[in-house]
């Protein structure tokens, strides 16, 4: 058993990692960030759940590119082949759910 207080964690670099479960292959991790990340798809589904701070999530479809501002408590879902970026404005904790080894 834990119990995890993510506003106390922080990283030594953008987008560091803190393990909190591994379920059969499908991770759990809280993340820390300052910086954005990179244009990338999923293997498998991604959940993705703001904890602390805001971003503008970057996502491609069939229309072109679009941004969604996210805030504490907003939930995205990345489907297979969904292509994204997380850019935070400051800092940002976030839930990561996914895959493992997925990007």
């Amino acid at each position: 058993m834990k119990f995890i207080t993510a506003a106390n964690f922080t990283g030594d670099a953008a987008w560091d990692a803190l393990p909190i479960a591994n379920m059969r292959g499908i991770t759990t991790r809280l993340h820390w960030t300052d910086e954005p990340y990179k244009w990338h798809t999923n293997e498998g589904e991604e959940v993705f759940v703001v904890l602390d701070g805001m971003l503008d999530m970057h996502y491609r479809d069939s229309h072109g590119e679009h941004i969604q501002r996210m805030n504490v408590g907003d939930i995205f879902h990345a489907e297979v082949g969904d292509e994204h970026v997380a850019h935070p404005l400051g800092v940002v904790r976030a839930l990561v759910v996914e895959t493992e080894g997925s990007d």
